[in-house]
Order: structure tokens, then C-alpha cells, then sequence
């Protein structure tokens, strides 16, 4: 270990950063990264007075390099002729009504989901509470019907989703939230236990203290809404509360509680966030409800808010890493201005920013809000040789959070004194006891109730994922700790080639080039795995009272963790007023962690640390070069005789040995007048492949009916093993059901027919009748008081 002091360590450029930041930041033109701080930094000087504009740009300049960078949207976009919005996500209203606005002056669902498709396509993420939209069952006077409940919109939305393609070629992120007391929200916990579904979407509970001390107390929970119910739900004891409202029904909170926490056990989702720890803590709470969040959590915004984002890589302000050439130090001189600067560049980019629609903008300019962060602390922590999960490293956490908190809420008073306070300031409720704003140090309250402060809020740890591999050498994300010191990454290239290169964490890194022993890491070198849950919990706790907004930060529980003292976090969360929580165990259901297993190709989703099932993982578009394919003829029968087609099936080679299909096409040159529904079959197929809900989507496929008579396609296996025919409602069915097969035999695995195919051949249409349950032909009759299939020869109710 040789050098004395952090700022003059320069390691070389790892090759995914240089990939990172080629592939998401770089313009034609730019080179390096000094290229793109240019950009950004002349963009955000653009908007100061013309004689100020050569100073602040050489500032903000300075800055960047220093380690102030912006989100991704910032990096990005700062400085092009891109129609895009240099914020990174956004919360939507939707109100209960399909069009126009509703009672309460909330967009109707297809308004919003038009706004919302606006804000992605311009590059921005929406988080949306649905839970204003009528239950299930409910009365929809205007149609003389039942509504369909939210969950059946929030399908919309998501398919939305996977259609809109973002400015900067980066699809927008979604979180959905409902209320707890929803008459719907079961349906909402267990939404995402079908594979497929809400792909685009993170999930969250909004859980009120009131839910919370029922669920102490074992007492029932009322699920209401203001809509009235339908005749059937009210049969079944719908009644009128005495606020108006209907009590659907009521429901154990315990049992309701067990239904989201195995959920999260399980399969990581909902989320949950505490409403009303939100709703207190907040410096606006007198004029304005905050319902939902942005896509990762980190910012709970009112309808129309916006989060306008920028972290300081803490790494880049450490002395004497690791005790060489003297004892560790935090530069908090340094990092206090830095931050300063942050918040005059982020106020800026509210000026200078692309907003999609005039309510954001209205929004933003009436509260200004900003949010200032960090990245790196866990680098930082074991470069200043503290672990992360012991007393010492959260206090230095919190000398961290503490100085961020002070020096971003000084720099905004300044500014208002500079530049005025945000327009809806209102000193003596903005400083009203439980306020965070409350518990700033009494000089600085004075100062704020003199000159007032430019920006509403103006912490927030948010995930900074690509924006730490592509400027900081792979620092830790975030908050986090890192999850591992090395990993392999697989890059698939243009020309069809795999490469693979090493991945490296940037303190392990650093400690390395110092002289130190990787082999042997001091104790203080500690992953997001090695730690007990407790050690994630116990950093929020820590952090959370100087962040104004919130913590973006998943919290790591071992598979082998007992139900019963994960259901124990949540209720430590609750009580240490976080203001949410979201968990990732590994299991059988979920796969393994991050950690043990390559990064994900660009564009492939990881929530929480968490590697998808390859299988259902999206893909973005059709990988470049050759696929390995297979060809197959497919023979069935109609009432008009044979029909034969030929598809291809294109795969993709997975690391785990399996072969996943991406691609469908139908030859041309089949004539018919089925080849053009079939085209486009293949070519909506090869989006659902792509986007990972295949399985569902041929599922859906399967239950295509259609008037011209059922369709014969392979065999049915009776209990004593003869096969017999297998029928179909239709040709999209009996095509989708060759499709699993072909699948499955590629992969080894047991085909839907549950026996061999039989050859086709020229057989009589089955007696038409019901339809038989075990092997789809339309042959259902009444024989001897019984119901008989005259095709399998099954045998039904009697009676």
C-alpha cells in the first residue's frame, strides 16, 4: 500500500463502465466522459443570467468531476436537441371514471393512462394510485353495469407500457399502489403471482397506523369504498357506512397481513408504504396528499410530482482509504460544497427540462422540488474502515446523511434569497411541529423563516444503478452495500458473438491497487449477503430522519430466514417511522441473488437485487446476429379437411444450458386465407417472448373459440394410457398448443398432450355437443342418464 490520499488514486477505466457509459450517456461526438460533463454542465449554466452563465458553467463543471453527477435523465439528455424530460419519474393521478374527470376532479383511466404514456414516451417513469377506480362488482350507473375493478386496468396500463418506447431508447418503469382498506386489494396482492403479469410494474400496499393497530389489536378491517356496490355484492352484507362510504366486506386483519407478507416472502412484492409516517413528516402536508411513489420508492409525490434527482459519489471525497498513509478521513468540508452546487444545478434543471405535460410543470414550479443524494456508501464506509452493519459505520452514516441534510437546506435558503422562495412557501406551516423541516437546527429554521428556502424538499437516496457503473468504477449502489466483489459479465456484441469480462467492485478494487491482500479482506469488507437483515434494517433507521423524501433500498433476507421473523421487520419498520419497506428473499420461486450469478443483459429488469427467471427476463428487441432455429411442420384438421403450415422458431441460448425461444415467423408462400392472422400471431408472439410472458400468452391463445367447428390436433392420454384424439376450439388454439410443444420437446421437457402425437389422419368431426373437459371436443352427450364423450369416452355427471 503506497499512495496517501484518495484524490490522487486514478484506476483505469473498467470495461463495463466504458460500455455503460458509451451505450447510455455518450452523443455523437463525445468521446470520454470530460466530453459529456462539458454538455451537461454548459446546459445547466443556460438558464442563469446571461453575465453569470461562463462562471456557473465552469462551477457546475468542477462539480461533475468531483463526483456531483446527475440521474440518468440529467447525463443523458442535458444539452441535446431531445425532445425528453431530464426528470426521472413522475406519479400520475387516476380517478374513477373512464374518461374526461371524475367527482373529485381526478383524470378519468384512459386520460390518465394517456398522460402516462406521454410522460414514458418522453422518457420519464410513473409511479399511480389506483386506488380511487371503483371495485369489482361496484355499480356503473352511466353503462347500467358491473365495473371490472382496478386490477383489470392496471393490466391496461401495463401492456401500455410495454408498447411506449421511451426517448433515449429506455422503456419507463411503473409502480401501482393501493390502499389497504381497498375492497379490491387481495386481488392486488397476489396479482403478481402469475408469471407474466404486471411485468412493467412494481407494487406497493399503503398501509395506514390504523391498519396497523387493528392488526395489534385482532381485530377485523373494514374494506370500503365510495362507490356503491352492485345487487349481488350488497346480498352478500355490503352495507352503508355512516360517512357515506360502503363496507364491502370485512376481512381479519391478520389474515389479510399474512396474504401480503407471503407474498413478499415468496415472490418480493408489494412493497409497503406507511402512509401516514409519509403524510406527517411531510414540509407541504397542509396543502397537499401524497398517495403514491415514484417506480423505486424513493420519492413519495403528490399528483403531478416530480423527482429531480442528483448524487454525490461519496467514494470520491474519502482521505487515506483504507488507513494508508494515515488514518482514514471523511472530507466533509469538501462534500458540504459539493452538495451546495448540487442544489443550484438541480434547481436549474426544473428550468431547463422538457416537461410531457403542463401539470408537472405547474407542479414542479409551484414547490421546486429537488433531490439531492449519495451513492457509494458502502465503498465509503469500508474505504474509511468501518462495516457497514456495526454501530460505527451507521454513525458515520449519519454524519454523512446529517451534512447532506444541513448543507443542501443552507445552499436552498441561500438561493431563495438569491433567486425567492418556491411559490407556495409558507413559513409558519412549513416549520410546523412534526414537519421535517421542524426538526432542521434552530439557526437554520430562523434563516428559512427570514428569507424563506428555493426548494420545497431536497434529500433523497434513490438507486443509481447504470449512473455508479458508468461514473463512479462500479461503486455500491446507492445506500447499498455492495452485493459482491467480482462477477463474470456475458455481453452479447453486435456481430452475434458473446464476449466476457470480469466486473469488479470499486473499493475491492481499490484496496487491491493499494497493495492489499484480495485474498484476505479485513472484516469491514462486507456484502449485501454476509450481513443479517437486521444490519439492512438498522442503516434506514439510521439514515431515514435527515431524508425529507425517502430511502430507495431493498433489504436482503436469507433464504432460511423463518416466516415469522420476516413478518417482524415490517412491524420494526413500521415503528422505527420508515416510510416503507421492501424485501428480497431467495427462493425456489424467485431464483438466486445478484451475487452469484452474471449481470443481466442491458435492458433485462433486476428489482431488489434480483435475477429473473432468464426465461421470463425482457429482452428489448430481437438479439443481433444469427439464432440457432427449427423448422416444423404442422398438420391439423378442420371441417374442411387438412391444413398444413410451417413456422420457425428462432432460440436463444441461455447460460443455465436451456434454450429460450425469441422468435416466430411463418414462411412466405403459404397461401390461405388463415396466412395473415397467423403473421401477425407469429409477430405478437415474438413480442410476448421477448417481453417474458410467452407461456401466458399461449396459454390465452389455447381459449381462442371460433364458429367453424373444433379443430384436431395430437392426443389425449385416458387414465389407462390409450391415446385418444385431442381437440381444439379453434386454429389459434390447436397452432398455440403445437407452439408449447415444439418448446418443450426442444427443452426436454414433458409436452401439454401428456402422450405422443398421433399421425393425423382423415377422422369423422365429433358428434357435436358440450364441450368435454378431458380432451376438448365439442361431444358431450346425455347417454344413460350420464354425460359421455363420444370421442375419449369420458364419463361426466350422472344423476
Amino acid at each position: 500500500m503506497k499512495r496517501d490520499d484518495a484524490v490522487a488514486i486514478s484506476l483505469p477505466m473498467q470495461p463495463i463502465s466504458r460500455d455503460v457509459l458509451r451505450e447510455k450517456y455518450l452523443k455523437p461526438g463525445e468521446q470520454e466522459a470530460e466530453d459529456l460533463f462539458a454538455r451537461v454542465a454548459r446546459a445547466l449554466a443556460s438558464v442563469e443570467p446571461e453575465a453569470e452563465r461562463a462562471r456557473w458553467q465552469a462551477r457546475f463543471l468542477e462539480n461533475l468531476r468531483a463526483g456531483a453527477i446527475g440521474a440518468g435523465r440529467i447525463m443523458s439528455a442535458a444539452g441535446t436537441d431531445l425532445e425528453a424530460t431530464l426528470i426521472n419519474c413522475f406519479v400520475q393521478p387516476v380517478g374513477d371514471c373512464i374518461q374526461g374527470q371524475d367527482a373529485a376532479g381526478y383524470p378519468g383511466i384512459y386520460e390518465a393512462l394517456r398522460e402516462a404514456a406521454e410522460t414514458m414516451r418522453r422518457g420519464g417513469g410513473v409511479g399511480y394510485d389506483f386506488s380511487r377506480i371503483r371495485p369489482r362488482g361496484a355499480q356503473v350507473r352511466a353503462t347500467a353495469s358491473l365495473a371490472s375493478g382496478p386490477c383489470s386496468y392496471i393490466d391496461v396500463f401495463d401492456r401500455s407500457c410495454s408498447t411506449v418506447e421511451s426517448a433515449g431508447a429506455r422503456r419507463g418503469a411503473q409502480m401501482g399502489v393501493m390502499r389497504i382498506d381497498h375492497p379490491d386489494v387481495l386481488d392486488f396482492i397476489t396479482a403478481k403471482r402469475t408469471p407474466g403479469r404486471w411485468n412493467n410494474f412494481n407494487v406497493s400496499v399503503a398501509v395506514s397506523d390504523r391498519f396497523m393497530h387493528a392488526l395489534a389489536a385482532g381485530e377485523d378491517w373494514p374494506l370500503v369504498h365510495s362507490a356503491t356496490p352492485g345487487a349481488e355484492l350488497i346480498a352478500e352484507g355490503a352495507v352503508q357506512a355512516p360517512d357515506g362510504r360502503w363496507i364491502y366486506r370485512r376481512v381479519p386483519a391478520r389474515e389479510l397481513w399474512d396474504t401480503v407478507m407471503r407474498s413478499a416472502y415468496d415472490f418480493a412484492e408489494p412493497g409497503i408504504l406507511f402512509t401516514d409516517t409519509i403524510h406527517h413528516d411531510n414540509n407541504l402536508r397542509d396543502r397537499e396528499v401524497i398517495e403514491a411513489t415514484n417506480p423505486c420508492g424513493e420519492q413519495p409525490l403528490p399528483a403531478y410530482g416530480c423527482c429531480d434527482l442528483g448524487p454525490v459519489i461519496l467514494p470520491r471525497f474519502v482521505a487515506h482509504p483504507f488507513g494508508v498513509g494515515g488514518p482514514p478521513q471523511f472530507d466533509f468540508a469538501r462534500f458540504e460544497e459539493a452538495v451546495a452546487v448540487q442544489v443550484r444545478a438541480l434547481d436549474n434543471v426544473l428550468d431547463l427540462t422538457y416537461w410531457p405535460l403542463p401539470q408537472q410543470r405547474a407542479q414542479a414550479m409551484a414547490k421546486r422540488r429537488i433531490g439531492v443524494g449519495f451513492t457509494g456508501l458502502g465503498n465509503a464506509l469500508a474505504m474509511l474502515c468501518l462495516r457497514y452493519d456495526q454501530p460505527e459505520g451507521r454513525a458515520m452514516a449519519v454524519r454523512i446523511a446529517r451534512a447532506l441534510r444541513d448543507a443542501a437546506y443552507a445552499a436552498s435558503v441561500a438561493l431563495a434569497r438569491e433567486k425567492g422562495a418556491f411559490p407556495e412557501f409558507d413559513a409558519p406551516q412549513y416549520l410546523a411541529p412534526g414537519t421535517f423541516a421542524s426538526r432542521l437546527e434552530p439557526a437554520l429554521q430562523a434563516q428559512i423563516r427570514t428569507h424563506g428556502i428555493r426548494n420545497s424538499h431536497l434529500v433523497s437516496i434513490a438507486p443509481t444503478g447504470t449512473v455508479s457503473l458508468a461514473f463512479a468504477d462500479n461503486a455500491s449502489n446507492g445506500i447499498e452495500p455492495p452485493f459482491s466483489w467480482t462477477y463474470r459479465r456475458k455481453k452479447r456484441e453486435a456481430d452475434g458473438s458473446t464476449s466476457e469480462y470480469e466486473v469488479e467492485d470499486h473499493a475491492w478494487r481499490l484496496y487491491r491497487s493499494l497493495g492489499g491482500d484480495t485474498a484476505a479482506l479485513p472484516a469491514y469488507f462486507v456484502s449485501a449477503l454476509s450481513m443479517p437483515a437486521a444490519g439492512h434494517l438498522a442503516m434506514m433507521e439510521a439514515v431515514q430522519p435527515f431524508v425529507d423524501t425517502a430511502i430507495s433500498k431493498t433489504v436482503n433476507v436469507p433464504a432460511d430466514c423463518p416466516y415469522e421473523d420476516f413478518k417482524e421487520l415490517y412491524a420494526q419498520a413500521w415503528r422505527a417511522k420508515l416510510k416503507g419497506l421492501a424485501t428480497y428473499r431467495p427462493n425456489a420461486i424467485l431464483g438466486s441473488v445478484l451475487a452469484l450469478a452474471p449481470v443481466p443483459e442491458e435492458g433485462e429488469p433486476s428489482a431488489g437485487g434480483a435475477v429473473a427467471d432468464p426465461m421470463r427476463a425482457m429482452i428489448e428487441s430481437r438479439p443481433t446476429g444469427a439464432l440457432s432455429a427449427l423448422a416444423e411442420k404442422i398438420e391439423y384438421w378442420t371441417q374442411q379437411g387438412r391444413q398444413t403450415l410451417y413456422l420457425v422458431v428462432s432460440f436463444l441460448p441461455l447460460a443455465d444450458g436451456r434454450e429460450r425461444a425469441v422468435e416466430f415467423f411463418m414462411p412466405v408462400g403459404q397461401s390461405g386465407e388463415s396466412q395473415q392472422w397467423i403473421t401477425a400471431s407469429m409477430r405478437l408472439l415474438s413480442l410476448a417472448a421477448r417481453g417474458g410472458f410467452l407461456d401466458r400468452a399461449l396459454a390465452d391463445m389455447r381459449k381462442v373459440a371460433w364458429d367453424r367447428g373444433p379443430v384436431r390436433l395430437g392426443t389425449h392420454a385416458k387414465a389407462d394410457g390409450t391415446p385418444v384424439p385431442m381437440w381444439h376450439d379453434s386454429e389459434v388454439g390447436a397452432i398455440a398448443y403445437a407452439i408449447q410443444n415444439l418448446i418443450a420437446q426442444r427443452n426436454g421437457l414433458a409436452r401439454p398432450s401428456d402422450g405422443p402425437s398421433a399421425p393425423a389422419a382423415a377422422v369423422p368431426a365429433p358428434l357435436m355437443g358440450a364441450k368435454c373437459p378431458e380432451c376438448g371436443a365439442h361431444a358431450m352427450i346425455r347417454k344413460d342418464g350420464c354425460d359421455y364423450c363420444t370421442q375419449c369416452g369420458h364419463l361426466g355427471s350422472c344423476g
